[in-house]
C-alpha cells in the first residue's frame, strides 16, 4: 500500500486560537512550545511552506518566569541610530516594563530565519494580564508542561 505525503496548498490549512497562561512557565519553555504550534509542527499535516499553525495568545506575561540570574545578567540591546545611542535593558526591568516584548523577541528568534517567519510572528498575541479580546473567537486553552 503506497502512502502519500498530504501538501498544503497556501489557504487550504484550518487554523485556530489557542491561550496560553504564561504564569510561572519558564522565558524559554513558553518560547519553544509557542513557535511549535506558531509554524503548525503539532499537527500530522505540517507542511513547511504554508502557514498552517495555529494563532496564540499569550495572556498573563509579566509572570513569567526568568530562572537563575537571567533577570539581571541578560541584556536586551538597541541602537538608536545616534553616536553613543547603544541603550541596554536587563531583562528584569523589560519584563516589568514591557513583557509583551520580551517574550515576542524569544518566539521569534525560535522561528525559521526565512520570509514565512514575517509573517508568523504576526499570528502572536501577547498580553500582561488575563484578559484579551479575543474571545469571540472561540480560543481553546494550552497547557505546557514541565517539572521545576
Amino acid at each position: 500500500m503506497r502512502r502519500e505525503t498530504i501538501l498544503h496548498k497556501p489557504g487550504a490549512a484550518s487554523r485556530r486560537f489557542r491561550v496560553i497562561d504564561a504564569d510561572g512557565i519558564p522565558l524559554g519553555r513558553l518560547a519553544a512550545e509557542v513557535a511549535i504550534v506558531l509554524m503548525g509542527k503539532d499537527k500530522p499535516d505540517y507542511t513547511p511552506h504554508v502557514m498552517s499553525g495555529d494563532r496564540v495568545i499569550v495572556t498573563n506575561a509579566k509572570k513569567v518566569e526568568l530562572t537563575g540570574r537571567k533577570a539581571e545578567l541578560k541584556y536586551s540591546k538597541h541602537y538608536t541610530g545616534y553616536p553613543d545611542g547603544l541603550r541596554t535593558e536587563t531583562w528584569g526591568s523589560l519584563r516589568d516594563r514591557r513583557p509583551e516584548k520580551l517574550i515576542r523577541d524569544a518566539v521569534r528568534r525560535m522561528l525559521p530565519k526565512n520570509r514565512l517567519s514575517r509573517h508568523i510572528i504576526k499570528d502572536l498575541y501577547v498580553y500582561e494580564g488575563t484578559e484579551h479580546p479575543h474571545g469571540n473567537h472561540k480560543p481553546t486553552g494550552m497547557t505546557i508542561t514541565y517539572t521545576a
